[in-house]
């Protein structure tokens, strides 16, 4: 069973905020994005789940999956 998404948001008070899906609290607050995607990454493979990273207006950027994903995305990203 897969854990929880981990949403990379921005946090209201400023800097970056790391929050399960459907949690109310931020799991991790951070000065920077890039900080927040890691502590999701390392999360998210521990959960097998995935990392959904927002831009600062609240859309969604980028996902990366680290569960069992019955489609794995083809990209050369990583």
């Amino acid at each position: 069973m897969a854990g929880k998404n981990q949403h990379v948001t921005p946090h209201p008070d400023g800097g970056w905020q790391v929050k399960g899906a459907g949690n109310k609290k931020a799991t991790a607050r951070t000065p920077t994005q890039a900080e927040a995607i890691n502590i999701a990454k390392d999360i998210a493979k521990n959960q097998s789940s995935e990392v959904v990273i927002h831009d600062r207006k609240g859309r969604i950027r980028d996902k990366d999956s680290y569960g069992n994903d019955p489609c794995p995305p083809k990209d050369t990203k990583y």
